[in-house]
C-alpha cells in the first residue's frame, strides 16, 4: 500500500492499482469495513477450492474501483459519483459471517437482507460493534455522518445500495441473477451498482474465478466500461461490446453452475447453517461477527454445534443421501418439491424426514433451488443486457446472440433436490426421504 497526500493507492491483483481518497480512506478503516477483511468471499467455497480464501474487503475495494469507472465512462461526476463509489465500497457492509452461507437464516429472523441491513448500519440504527469493542469504537458516530460532512447524501448512498423489489424475496446467489428486473426511469445510476452489467458481478465473477482456479471467468472489463452509455436513462452497451457482453453472460453462467452452486460446496454451507441453528446463539447479532469468531462461538457452545462445526473445520462432512438431477424430474415431483422451496418450509421436511428416520434433525440436509428456478427454469441468462446499435436502436442481447439466448435456458443447478445426512444415517435418510416424498 502506497500513500501518497491524501490518498492512498493500493495494489489489487485483479485490478492492479486502486486509488482510495477524500472521505473513502476514512471509510475504509473503519471497523465496520475492516471486518469484512476476516469474511471470506465465498464462505465455505475454500473447503472445495483451496485458493478461494479472498475477502469481502477485497471485493468490496473491487466494486467501488470498478463503479469509479462506470461512472467516469457514464458521464456522471460530482455528488452523484461519489454516492455511486460510496455504495460500492459499503454495500457489503453487513454481510453475515461466511457471506451466503448464512445470510439465509439471518434473513429469516430479522427480515432484512444483507443490503438492507447495511442501510441501517451506515446510519446507525443498529449496533456497528460488539458490547467488547466499545471502549474502542463507541465515541464513534456512525458511517452516515462521515458521508454527509463530506457532501453525500447517506439517504442517497442506502437508496443505491438496496435493489427494487428486494424485499421479502428469497435471495442467496439468485438474488444476484434478479435484481435487473424492475427499475424505476431515471435510475441509471442505480444500474450500476444492480444491474444486466454491474459493479458488483464484474467484480465478483473475475475475483472468485482468479481465487478459485476456475478458467470461467475471463470477462474484458475494459471493453464493457469503454463501450457502457446511457440510452432513455438506462445503461446501455455500444453494439462493439456485443461480444464482450456475450462472453460476461457465458462467464456467469459457468461460475454459477462450476463454483457457486457446487454440490459439494452447498452441503459445506448447510451444515454450518446446521450447526447455528443447534445453537443458543443470537442469529440477529452474528453481521458484527467473522468468520473465525462464529466459529469459535459455536464450538464454545459443545454439543450439536460444537461437533458439526469442528466437523465442518476437519472436512468431516455430510455425504449425498439422495440427488435428483434437473432432467430426471417429473413435473409432479418438481412441483411437490416447489411446496419446500422457502426457508421455513425446508426446514420442516428436513424434520419430518429426520422424524421418520429416527435421527436428529440436525443430521438431515435438505437443499433446493429457488421456487421460480424449479418451476420456471429461470436462470441467470434471463438478466439480459441492452445493445445499442449506430443507429440508435437498443436491442436485447438475447435477439442479437445465440449465444446469449442459449443462456436464456441453461440450468445452471443441474439437480432440483439435495438431500445429505452422516454417512451411517445415509440408508435411514434415503428410504424416509423416498417415502415422504414419493421418489
Amino acid at each position: 500500500m502506497n500513500m501518497s497526500g491524501t490518498s492512498k493507492v493500493i495494489h489489487d491483483p485483479v485490478h492492479g492499482s486502486i486509488k482510495v481518497d477524500g472521505p473513502f480512506l476514512t471509510i475504509l478503516d473503519r471497523h465496520e469495513m475492516q471486518r469484512l477483511r476476516a469474511v471470506k468471499q465465498l464462505g465455505l467455497g475454500n473447503m472445495v477450492f483451496p485458493g478461494a480464501n479472498h475477502t469481502r474487503f477485497e471485493h468490496s475495494l473491487g466494486v467501488y474501483h470498478l463503479a469509479g469507472r462506470m461512472a467516469a465512462s457514464t458521464g456522471l461526476s460530482g455528488e452523484d459519483a461519489m454516492a455511486v463509489r460510496a455504495a460500492g465500497l459499503l454495500h457489503d457492509i453487513c454481510h453475515t459471517p461466511f457471506s451466503h452461507t448464512t445470510e439465509e437464516m439471518t434473513e429469516h429472523v430479522t427480515g432484512m437482507d444483507h443490503m438492507e441491513a447495511a442501510g441501517k448500519l451506515i446510519k446507525g440504527e443498529i449496533s456497528t460493534h460488539l458490547e467488547r469493542d466499545s471502549d474502542l469504537f463507541g465515541h464513534l458516530g456512525p458511517i452516515s455522518e462521515v458521508l454527509e460532512e463530506n457532501g453525500i447524501s447517506s439517504d442517497e448512498v442506502c437508496g443505491l445500495i438496496m435493489y427494487p423489489g428486494s424485499r421479502g424475496e428469497s435471495r442467496d446467489a439468485l438474488s444476484n441473477w434478479k435484481r435487473a428486473a424492475h427499475f424505476s426511469p431515471k435510475d441509471f445510476v442505480h444500474q450500476i451498482i444492480h444491474g444486466p452489467v454491474d459493479a458488483d458481478q464484474i467484480d465478483y465473477l473475475v475475483r472468485d474465478a482468479h481465487y478459485t482456479g476456475v478458467a470461467h471467468g475471463k470477462v474484458d472489463i475494459d471493453r464493457l466500461i469503454g463501450t457502457m452509455k446511457v440510452h432513455n436513462d438506462r445503461i446501455v452497451i455500444e453494439k462493439g461490446g456485443t461480444a464482450a457482453a456475450e462472453g460476461l453472460m457465458v462467464s456467469r453462467s459457468l461460475m454459477y453452475s462450476s463454483v457457486y452452486y457446487h454440490r459439494t460446496v452447498r452441503i459445506i454451507k448447510m451444515m454450518l447453517m446446521k450447526s447455528i441453528e443447534a445453537s443458543s446463539l443470537d442469529i440477529s447479532r452474528i453481521y458484527l461477527l467473522s468468520d473465525a469468531e462464529l466459529v469459535d462461538q459455536l464450538i464454545e457452545e459443545g454439543g450439536t454445534p460444537s461437533r458439526i462445526a469442528r466437523s465442518v473445520q476437519n472436512r468431516i462432512l455430510y455425504k449425498k443421501a439422495a440427488t435428483v438431477f434437473s432432467e430426471d424430474a417429473s413435473e409432479d415431483l418438481l412441483s411437490d418439491l416447489s411446496e419446500f422451496t422457502g426457508y421455513k418450509k425446508r426446514k420442516q421436511l428436513e424434520r419430518e424426514i429426520a422424524d421418520r428416520a429416527g435421527v436428529d434433525v440436525s443430521d438431515v440436509i435438505v437443499d433446493i433451488p429457488p421456487r421460480p428456478v424449479l418451476l420456471s427454469n429461470m436462470n441467470i441468462g434471463k438478466t439480459d443486457v441492452s445493445i445499442l446499435d449506430p443507429e440508435g436502436k437498443v436491442k436485447s442481447l438475447a435477439k442479437l446472440s445465440t449465444v446469449a439466448k442459449a443462456l436464456q435456458s441453461r440450468d445452471a443447478f443441474g439437480w432440483s433436490l439435495l438431500i445429505a445426512s452422516p454417512e451411517e444415517h445415509r440408508d435411514a435418510v434415503l428410504k424416509a426421504s423416498r417415502k415422504i416424498l414419493n421418489l
